[in-house]
């Protein structure tokens, strides 16, 4: 039997999703793999849908694992989450068939980035957000859009280390919306490149603060060379928001602080 979880962290205490040699017990994985076998009484190593890296948060993160052990539902969540961390909570469980991978199976992946755009930084959710007191012109970082919202190689993107096969990627949907002090950057593709998502946002940022001139936009990115943009914003204004697959799994994130924040 197979089933698929949907799991939301806060990445700030974690050396990302993966379980790693030297920092097994400070990732995410760790902690779930743990939880879920205790519940199912063996082993469990899950898939996941969407690799976070340090310090990276998810709303939506989807995993699977096969099983034999038959539990209702609300003991899974009950009994998984007795044995989680605060900052980690399971929120769904789906029946899945054989074919179902959590992460083969995705459709596109969205990431959402959170920037506080004020003098001051927001202390309480420092964790949470990126903070930048530089004035930030959405109008500017929009017309920018034509260039990303396509099928083309991201290398320019591309941080080092980066094993994807390809660097050629499509960008479904991307977005920028303000709430007072606070921008909210969309992005969704079908997969990215490691670091993709911060860079793009590091890039617009420069756009949308007149560092780099909005013709010079098109020609960056054409360049495929990753020393020619500036700096990565950093990991913690950043999330997994939601992952889509075929609607036959019915896989869907209920949460609406999540998607209208």
């Amino acid at each position: 039997m197979r089933l698929a979880l949907c799991v939301e962290y806060k990445g700030t205490n974690y050396f990302g999703w993966q379980i790693q040699k030297h920092h097994t017990e400070k990732t995410v994985q760790h902690h779930v793999d743990h939880a879920i076998s205790k519940i199912a009484n063996h082993s469990i190593k899950t898939a996941c849908g969407g690799r976070t890296d340090t310090g990276v948060h998810a709303f939506m993160q989807i995993i699977h694992f096969d099983t034999t052990t038959r539990r209702s539902k609300i003991n899974w969540l009950r009994g998984i989450n007795s044995f989680l961390p605060s900052d980690i909570l399971v929120k769904d469980v789906f029946n899945v068939d054989d074919k179902f991978h959590a992460r083969f199976s995705v459709i596109d992946r969205t990431y959402r980035y959170l920037i506080i755009n004020r003098p001051s930084p927001l202390v309480s959710f420092k964790e949470n957000f990126f903070h930048t007191n530089k004035k930030i012109n959405l109008s500017r970082i929009k017309k920018s859009f034509k260039y990303l919202k396509c099928e083309r190689d991201f290398s320019t993107f591309r941080g080092s280390g980066c094993v994807s096969p390809s660097p050629i990627k499509h960008i479904k949907a991307i977005s920028v919306k303000s709430k007072r002090d606070i921008l909210i950057i969309d992005i969704t593709a079908n997969s990215f490149l490691y670091h993709m998502v911060r860079n793009i946002v590091g890039f617009l940022i420069d756009i949308g603060t007149g560092k780099i001139p909005l013709k010079d936009a098109d020609r960056l990115i054409e360049a495929c060379d990753r020393r020619k943009i500036g700096l990565s914003v950093p990991p913690h204004g950043l999330y997994l928001l939601k992952i889509r697959y075929p609607s036959k799994y019915n896989i869907t994130l209920e949460d609406k602080f999540s998607i209208s924040i």
